[in-house]
């Protein structure tokens, strides 16, 4: 690293396993005021605090992390607890900060013999999944005479994983868009199929001519054939009354 002026900023960047981690800015003048307040203020020993990570101590990149910080007062006087913040560090060297959250505002007083428990969460950056981090979690607080403490409620190193591939939102809604896009289409067609049925004409059924002589009579007796062209004959012959043969044979007589 170059030395830079107090006035200029120092970027830090650093690659680990050929993959950029992350990119913290920070002043000398910053980092020499903070040295110094870590090796001065410390934990009240009248104050006891415990911490509780919600979903297990698992840092899944990019997702929320959450826990709740339980602070005890169990000395003579009132405490205020100021302010909760958080940061991943460089694990070889807690000085470097690689993900600083925001600070939570708290002002909270805990009176003598009391509890209060507060909520933080934050959210790891996505291009640190599968690897080694130091976690810091620091609660300041201060008592009724002034005095300020800084307790490191958790300090360790902590692994962050890599974030699971899953079906988000996006996904399941083309899937539904796309299911209903499909069935859209295969009731379309099956409409149309049925508009070109019913217009379609009947097919004609050709009916072959039939003839009576093509009929095969040689089974029926020679008499009886005989009986039914002679009545076939007489139907077709027409008839006449005997008062017009009659006539008929008067005029004839008469000639």
């Amino acid at each position: 690293l170059v030395n830079l002026p107090h006035t200029h900023l120092l970027v830090l960047l650093f690659a680990w396993e050929t993959k950029t981690v992350c990119v913290y800015v920070q002043t000398e003048e910053k980092e020499d005021e903070e040295e110094a307040l870590v090796g001065e203020v410390k934990a009240s020993p009248n104050a006891d605090t415990t911490i509780l990570f919600v979903k297990g101590e698992d840092f899944p990149a990019n997702n929320i992390v959450k826990f709740l910080l339980g602070f005890t007062n169990k000395g003579p006087e009132n405490f205020i607890v100021e302010s909760l913040d958080a940061s991943f560090r460089y694990p070889q060297d807690y000085q470097f900060y690689i993900q600083n959250f925001t600070a939570l505002q708290l002002g909270t007083v805990v009176p003598p013999s009391k509890q209060a428990t507060f909520e933080y969460s934050f959210i790891p950056a996505e291009p640190m999944g599968g690897r080694p981090f130091g976690l810091v979690i620091n609660l300041n607080y201060k008592d009724s005479s002034g005095n300020i403490f800084q307790d490191a409620v958790f300090n360790q190193t902590v692994t962050i994983t890599e974030k699971e591939d899953g079906l988000d939102g996006e996904t399941i809604f083309m899937y539904v868009f796309l299911s209903g896009l499909g069935l859209l289409v295969v009731v379309g067609l099956h409409q149309l199929l049925e508009s070109r049925k019913r217009r379609r004409p009947a097919p004609k059924v050709e009916m072959g001519t039939s003839s009576h002589n093509d009929v095969d009579l040689s089974w029926i007796p020679q008499e009886t054939l005989n009986q039914i062209m002679q009545s076939r004959r007489d139907k077709a012959s027409p008839r006449r009354s005997p008062r017009k043969r009659n006539q008929k044979r008067s005029a004839g007589s008469d000639e």
